[in-house]
């Protein structure tokens, strides 16, 4: 076996022939095998022995990615390899597939430029597949199919060879249909899965074989030869004729691309800065000898070194000692330490070139998704993740002086995993905990517990609420408390082109000037309204639409700030209000700066704010989540009235043969305690996923008790607040 500093030695050699770069990902469902493929790439580099590969699990290097047998965070780790007699640089990413961590998966293709799928055949393709193919398309991460565990085929549904090809062209058309749904409009014919183009192949990563069209026309191997060999148990045999690695890494190569090839058409779509100017061009052909220009994908923190930003770089170079520019705190630092990621281990190298993925140490309070360059440049378009915090928790110190100790890791767990929101309530001072789901805070709990020191207690999973607006509310006057500044303000509900563009990642609150009017236009909103927005705050909008109002440039920021604060809890539940549009239609100012000041201006524009939204028809959205049951026809009915038992909508039902899918949509509030429930209901028989489907009004009939139960929660009045509160 080699030594990881002998592997890094090798590697680095490798960074500078580009065109033999392959950065790429690992992506499926839960449980699909890609920790086990994983494996096969590392036994090949001479990390660990090819015995233990596929049981050793090396990037689920975690404490309870171990215990728990799942993936929980990206790891990388880059591997040489040999291929056609030809060195190659494998730079992996082994990413979750529990729904949960979405988050992970969502940064890690940020970072590479193909991704092996990989499906379990028996399976199929599940909702988190569908998902994070959909997420790489978006990038324009080029695909291609691994389907896993066909001994299962032969093992334990007993299909003979015929049934079993036939499941296997299901599986494909069904990746093809994602790709020609969702994927590039130039790339849609030329990315799909062909099993005789070669971008498909089939096996067992768990017993480390697998074949494919071109290997089996290669070693005259048939169909049927294979499926003889593994129903007879000889996988041995099958390792020797067609090993894994050898299988994939050969597709891999063939079908993915270097990022001398990807960064031509990947550049364009997730940088939008000027093209032709001279960092533009210097990316788009990975010129190692252009400024250096990186992309943070995930921060690691480490114990010694602190906080450790890994990324890819997409042109320059980068050594120790290199001043770069971090575009989010408008200065310059310096990196202390280049390195390569091997699973947990971090090695140091001297320089890292353009189109690889690094670490790099030094970087002071950044965060994933930020822009690191050599000079000023254009950021990087935002990293938009698919799903959002829709469970909360509060969280508190079990001994009063971890307090300090408590907000720091926070603080720095909020930057490990953006999915992760933390907020402080300012009135009972607790910590309020948002995460993807039960699963994901749990995670989080165990590593402020046994990671961080910090003993914690936590109160039971509450349901996080959006407020929004369904018609135009009145025009209301705001008077600060010393009568001397007015306000008109309006509150309606937003485009639903623009709400569907926020969604989608096409606009964020990043977004400023020129670039922000144009989505703006693009997205549906009025031009005179996209010209005069003063500020995005999440997926609301305000709006100036005042005309020659004077000293109204003074109280700029303190206008923003009111409406900032009034979004961020609406007048309902005290919830974050999405999907509104609010306008400052006039306002008449006092001359002295004195009776201007913070404690007049804000109230004014809030309680106005306020007033018009619950004038405008006032809603609460829920989270929703998408629930597919797999489960034998004899249990349907005991399932169907769970699922119906707790608000939910069944959106389609199949069968085939013994087993029923059924899918469904139901309330994130009504989820809790569902797993006792449905095992109970098919005597442990039904598997179930998750997953996350966006936020629905809730049913008039309910909003009345959720809004008061949340503000007892929240030590509002209980009572449903009115307009005539707010005017007076």
């Amino acid at each position: 076996m080699a030594t990881k500093e002998a592997v890094a030695e090798h590697v680095q050699k490798l960074m500078y022939n580009q065109k033999n770069i392959r950065n790429m990902g690992i992506v499926a469902h839960v449980d699909h095998g890609k920790s086990t493929l994983s494996d096969s790439f590392i036994a090949r580099a001479g990390l660990i022995s090819k015995e233990l590969a596929g049981e050793q699990r090396v990037t689920d290097y975690d404490e309870q990615e171990q215990a728990r047998g799942i993936t929980i965070k990206a790891a990388n780790i880059s591997v040489p390899a040999k291929v056609n007699n030809e060195d190659f640089l494998i730079n992996l990413i082994d990413t979750p597939g529990h729904v949960d961590f979405g988050g992970h998966v969502t940064r890690a293709l940020r970072a590479v430029d193909g991704v092996i799928l990989v499906v379990d055949c028996v399976e199929g393709i599940m909702p988190q597949t569908e998902t994070v193919l959909r997420q790489a398309l978006k990038e324009k991460v080029k695909p291609v199919l691994f389907i896993n565990k066909i001994d299962r085929f032969i093992n334990e549904l007993k299909l003979d060879s015929n049934a079993m090809q036939q499941r296997f062209i299901k599986i494909i058309s069904g990746v093809n249909k994602l790709i020609d749904g969702f994927g590039p409009a130039e790339f849609k014919e030329s990315w799909k899965i062909n099993v005789e183009a070669g971008n498909v192949c089939f096996g067992t990563a768990y017993n480390k074989w697998a074949i494919s069209y071109p290997v089996m026309k290669k070693n005259n191997l048939s169909f049927k030869q294979m499926y003889e060999k593994c129903q007879n148990a000889e996988h041995a045999s099958l390792q020797k004729i067609a090993p894994l690695d050898d299988i994939v890494l050969d597709m891999v190569v063939a079908h993915l691309p270097s990022p001398i090839n990807a960064q031509k058409y990947r550049i364009p779509t997730i940088w939008h800065g000027e093209p032709e100017s001279e960092v533009g061009k210097s990316m788009v052909n990975c010129d190692p000898s252009g400024r250096a220009c990186f992309v943070i994908t995930a921060i690691q923190n480490d114990p010694h070194a602190g906080e450790v930003a890994v990324g890819r770089l997409y042109s320059g170079k980068i050594s120790k000692g290199t001043e770069l520019w971090v575009a989010s705190k408008f200065k310059t630092e310096k990196v202390q330490q280049v390195a390569l990621y091997m699973g947990p281990d971090r090695v140091l190298v001297d320089t890292a070139i353009a189109g690889n993925i690094v670490a790099l140490v030094g970087l002071h309070d950044v965060y994933a998704g930020e822009t690191i360059s050599e000079g000023e440049i254009t950021p990087f378009e935002k990293i938009k993740h698919h799903s959002e915090p829709v469970v909360t928790k509060s969280i508190e110190a079990k001994n009063p002086k971890d307090l300090v100790k408590l907000v720091e890791v926070l603080h720095k767990i909020a930057k490990e995993d953006p999915t992760i929101r933390v907020e402080i309530n300012q009135q009972t001072g607790e910590h309020l905990l948002s995460g993807m789901g039960e699963l994901h805070l749990e995670i989080i709990e165990y590593k402020i517990e046994k990671e961080r020191g910090v003993a914690i207690t936590t109160s039971p999973p509450i349901v996080v609420y959006h407020e929004t607006v369904t018609t135009g509310g009145p025009t209301i006057d705001g008077k600060s408390p010393n009568k001397h500044n007015k306000f008109k303000i309006s509150v309606e509900p937003l485009e639903e082109s623009v709400v569907k563009a926020f969604e989608e990642g096409e606009l964020h609150d990043k977004m400023k000037g020129k670039d922000l009017q144009e989505r703006l236009i693009k997205a549906g909103l009025p031009r005179e309204e996209a010209r005069k927005v003063l500020s995005v705050y999440e997926n609301n909008l305000f709006i100036d639409v005042t005309k020659g109002v004077q000293y109204l440039q003074d109280i700029q920021e303190l206008i923003v700030q009111g409406f900032t604060e009034a979004v961020k809890q609406g007048p309902m539940a005290k919830e974050e209000c999405v999907r509104v549009k609010v306008k400052l239609e006039d306002a008449s100012i006092h001359v002295d700066p004195a009776h201007r000041g913070p404690a007049q201006i804000l109230p004014a524009i809030k309680r106005p704010i306020y007033a018009s939204f619950l004038t405008a028809k006032p809603m609460l959205l829920e989270p929703k989540q998408k629930l597919v049951v797999n489960t034998p026809s004899e249990y349907m009915s005991g399932v169907i009235s769970q699922v119906q038992g707790r608000r939910g909508q069944i959106v389609d039902m199949q069968q085939e043969g013994e087993s029923v899918t059924l899918n469904a949509k139901v309330p994130v509030s009504e989820m809790f305690g569902f797993a006792s429930e449905m095992r109970g209901a098919s005597q442990g028989r039904a598997v179930w996923y998750t997953e996350y489907a966006g936020y629905e009004k809730m049913p008039s009939e309910l909003q009345n008790k959720t809004i008061l139960s949340i503000r007892k929660r929240k030590g509002e009045p209980e009572q449903l607040p009115t307009a005539q509160f707010f005017m007076d």
